[in-house]
């Protein structure tokens, strides 16, 4: 039975993220205090007691999730995965569970993709919206026509589900695509609560600065293929899962691609490393035939879910 770990990015958090795994396993502690150490500050005081708005702040969230998903992932003792993918900032714990990237080299490209995206969205007036109940090629193919003919930049951010995707753009150019969208009949086309213009080439810059630190970072073959958002094929070359994730920061996240080639490469078992069931619901979807479940449901942490959950 071929086994595959999937990651979720930004947006899953919540509080109290991560307390019964530092309670229940020396692994988890000595990682989340590792985390600690490397950032210089306790970011597990955050994660496990802060409040909604200050685990929101862009210094905590992304690191806390990451620092979650790949935690639970490497503490179980179950599931041995045959691939690891990883949705957006999910990509970055897929890299170190699979052993293409140290965990303390995660940890601290992520917080530097927190700080620069952050940094980057702050100075453009972009937005990002959700449709669903279209073929994803008739919404390629309005998105370009309403560019054209609003005069805004509009694109892709994230293919998440046949019918179900994630544009991004100019802050005008969302709205005027998501009223037209709602108009032609939708299932949903709606602005969410998103600032910034994340997997589009408005991240240009945040390419550039984070693409120098990437260069930087050592990377090493992985036991195992990682599917990447860019192109949603598996990697298993140091260079080329690095320069993937250098493209990935301008460029959509192919989650449908990445499903649909794990299905084909023979992934009969999906497994979500994070706090909800986000990527759980995607993937089942597209899998009816499949096993597709919570990490907290294996054996190792069954106990725990059940008790805390």
């Amino acid at each position: 039975m071929k086994q595959a770990i999937i990651f979720p990015g930004q947006g899953c958090q919540k509080e109290g993220m991560g307390k019964e795994l530092y309670e229940h396993f020396a692994q988890a502690r000595d990682l989340f205090e590792q985390a600690n150490a490397a950032l210089g500050r306790r970011i597990t005081d955050v994660m496990f007691s802060g409040t909604e708005l200050e685990l929101m702040e862009t210094k905590n969230t992304q690191p806390a999730v990451y620092l979650y998903c790949t935690i639970l992932a490497l503490v179980q003792k179950d599931v041995v995965p045959a691939a690891v993918a990883g949705h957006s900032l999910g990509e970055f714990a897929a890299l170190v569970v699979s052993g293409a990237l140290s965990f303390e080299d995660g940890l601290n490209l992520v917080l530097n993709r927190a700080l620069i995206a952050q940094e980057v969205c702050e100075s453009v007036d972009t937005a990002m919206g959700a449709i669903i109940g279209f073929p994803d090629e008739y919404i390629e193919k309005r998105l370009k026509e309403i560019s054209e003919e609003s005069g805004e930049p509009i694109y892709f951010a994230n293919y998440n589900g046949p019918g179900q995707v994630v544009i991004t753009g100019s802050k005008a150019g969302i709205r005027i695509a998501c009223k037209t969208f709602k108009d032609e009949g939708a299932k949903r086309a709606v602005m969410l609560p998103i600032g910034g213009s994340f997997h589009s080439p408005f991240m240009q810059e945040a390419q550039v600065k984070l693409g120098k630190i990437i260069e930087n970072t050592r990377f090493q073959t992985p036991r195992i293929p990682v599917y990447q958002c860019v192109d949603g094929k598996p990697h298993t070359d140091a260079d080329e899962l690095k320069n993937n994730l250098i493209l990935h920061i301008t460029h959509p996240v192919r989650w449908t691609e990445m499903v649909m080639n794990m299905q084909q490469a023979g992934i009969e078992e999906y497994y979500e490393a994070g706090p909800d069931d986000t990527l759980q619901k995607i993937t089942a979807r597209m899998c009816p035939n499949q096993k597709v479940a919570s990490l907290w449901e294996v054996p190792t942490l069954a106990g725990i879910y059940t008790k805390n959950n």
